[in-house]
C-alpha cells in the first residue's frame, strides 16, 4: 500500500509507486480508485501551485468549516519542510506538530485532512509546491496560526535570519488565541 500512517489519526503520507528506467520515470501523483480503496474519499476540484526562494515559510493555514480544505501536498522542484498542526479540539492529538520533508526527488505526498494548520519552509534553494484541495478558497473562513508559536516550538529547518515570512502571517494569532471550529 502506498500509504503510511502518521503518529496523528487521518494524515497519511503517500508515496506512489515509480517506475524508472533509462528515460526518466512516471509515476501516478494521484488516482481517485487508489485513495478511496485506502478510504480517502476527497474529492479534489482546485489546485494550488506556488514557487518560493530558500527560507520563505507560508502558514499555517487553515479555512474554517464549512469551507475547510482537505489538502493533497507535493513538491514539484525543490524540496520543503511540510507542517501540520492539529487543530481538532476533542482529537487526542490536539495541538501535536508533525513535520516532513518533501521533495522533487523523494515524491512524497502529504495527505492533510480537515482540522490541520498547514505551512511549509523552503529548504532549497527554490521550491515549487502544488496541493490538491477538495474545497475551493473562501477569503471569509480563513484561519491560522504564526509560525513562530511559542508553545508549538516548530524546527523550521531556516535560521532565523534567513527567514522569509509574508506581513499577513506575521499577523497571524498564537494557538491558544486562534479562531477555531474543528
Amino acid at each position: 500500500m502506498p500509504f503510511t500512517n502518521t503518529h496523528i489519526e487521518g494524515l497519511l503520507l503517500f508515496e506512489p509507486r515509480v517506475f524508472e528506467d533509462a528515460r526518466g520515470c512516471f509515476f501516478e501523483a494521484y488516482n481517485q480508485s487508489v485513495f478511496k480503496e485506502a478510504g480517502v474519499d476527497a474529492r479534489f476540484i482546485q489546485d494550488n501551485q506556488s514557487h518560493s526562494t530558500y527560507g520563505v515559510i507560508r502558514g499555517l493555514h487553515y479555512q474554517l468549516k464549512p469551507h475547510a480544505q482537505y489538502k493533497l501536498v507535493r513538491v514539484l522542484e525543490g524540496r520543503i519542510l511540510d507542517v501540520v498542526v492539529d487543530v481538532r479540539k476533542d482529537a487526542p492529538t490536539y495541538g501535536v506538530v508533525f513535520s516532513v520533508e518533501l521533495s522533487a526527488e523523494n515524491r512524497k505526498q502529504l495527505l492533510v485532512p480537515h482540522g490541520f494548520a498547514h505551512g511549509f519552509s523552503v529548504l532549497s534553494a527554490t521550491a515549487t509546491v502544488l496541493y490538491k484541495c477538495d474545497a475551493l478558497y473562501h477569503k471569509e473562513s480563513e484561519g491560522g496560526i504564526i509560525y513562530n508559536d511559542a508553545g508549538l516550538a516548530i524546527d523550521w529547518q531556516v535560521p532565523k535570519e534567513k527567514q522569509i515570512v509574508s506581513e499577513k502571517d506575521l499577523l497571524l494569532p498564537s494557538f491558544k488565541d486562534a479562531v477555531n471550529n474543528f
